[in-house]
């Protein structure tokens, strides 16, 4: 028997919400989707009517939905906003090399400028090297490393007044659980924040932050969005993996768990007088660090020293090795 659109629209429904439970027709789905974004760029604050906005695309689900809200916002809503894709090449092949593909598409179907930065040519290792060099252990460190400077590279060669990202719900809820489980406080104190930045660097901000994946994947099948779904070559030994299935398993048990680990983390406070680390600059490239020299100037270091582990592990070995006489920076 046909369930009617919870919203009393007169239609029948075919989904249900993973997020409220409502069972909706598409229509209403697409409205409550869109609405949701919408209310969460007003309420954050992220946008200034006239900003240039940059979107850190992948191919993947996120970034296109994302990239496609976008435009519909900007338009209906008149954001007053110039849209660009700014996507990271990082060299793996048979992975970013086709997903890029599917960014080229979203370029022209959403007619967007794209400026795409490579690993090879800002740092002159690509992923498919270091991990010749580095091994499937603690690749995604670099990867992650070298893409968060990518962005912000990226960021400040266009020009732009701020990045949108694709983070999702469920990306938030995994990264409060990794920043606890690895007791890094400093993480924990702003992984929740809507907008991110610090004095001097272009804001990030997250759009999607309470949109769950599941939405975000049928809000892209029923709209016949193209996207690219193959996962990275690299990513099963990634320790995110396991927040991942944490989470997953929790979801289970109690579906509003994701939200209720996002707001548990947005009320977290650390005790007055723990010391936490200064975001300043990196003294060596010039981009965010909490650290004198940045954690992608240490890797790259390492790499090209030939000591590939010269940025895992303890931070006392590698400021010995970076504060050596004649330890040069190749930026």
């Amino acid at each position: 028997m046909p369930i009617p659109c919870s919203t009393k629209c007169g239609k029948n429904a075919i989904l249900k919400r993973p997020k409220t439970g409502d069972a909706m027709c598409k229509e209403c789905f697409f409205w409550a989707f869109e609405t949701e974004i919408h209310q969460t760029i007003l309420e954050g604050k992220l946008f200034q009517k006239g900003q240039t906005v940059a979107i850190a695309a992948s191919g993947g689900k996120d970034s296109t939905v994302l990239a496609y809200v976008m435009k519909l916002l900007n338009k209906k809503h008149d954001y007053g906003l110039r849209l660009v894709l700014l996507s990271v090449d990082e060299g793996i092949t048979g992975y970013r090399d086709d997903s890029l593909d599917t960014v080229k598409q979203n370029r022209d179907d959403y007619e967007m400028p794209l400026k795409i930065l490579s690993y090879e040519e800002l740092y002159g290792w690509t992923m498919d090297k270091i991990v010749a060099q580095i091994g499937r252990k603690n690749n995604c460190t670099f990867c992650g490393v070298f893409r968060r400077q990518a962005l912000d590279r990226g960021a400040a060669l266009l020009g732009v007044d701020a990045v949108a990202t694709g983070h999702n719900a469920d990306d938030l809820a995994e990264t409060v659980l990794m920043n606890i489980l690895r007791g890094d406080i400093a993480r924990l104190q702003r992984c929740t924040a809507i907008i991110t930045a610090s004095e001097g660097a272009i804001p990030r901000v997250k759009p999607l932050k309470y949109s769950y994946e599941k939405e975000i994947v049928m809000y892209a099948y029923f709209k016949k969005l193209v996207y690219f779904s193959t996962e990275c070559v690299f990513a099963p030994n990634a320790y995110r993996g396991h927040a991942r299935t944490f989470l997953k398993d929790l979801e289970k048990i109690r579906p509003s768990v994701i939200m209720d680990i996002i707001h548990s983390g947005e009320k977290l406070a650390v005790r007055e007088g723990v010391k936490l680390p200064d975001r300043g600059t990196c003294t060596r490239c010039g981009f965010v660090s909490s650290q004198p020299v940045c954690k992608a100037c240490t890797l790259l270091e390492g790499l090209n020293k030939g000591m590939p582990k010269l940025g895992i592990g303890k931070t006392s070995h590698a400021k010995r090795i970076m504060n050596a006489k004649g330890s040069q920076s190749d930026f």
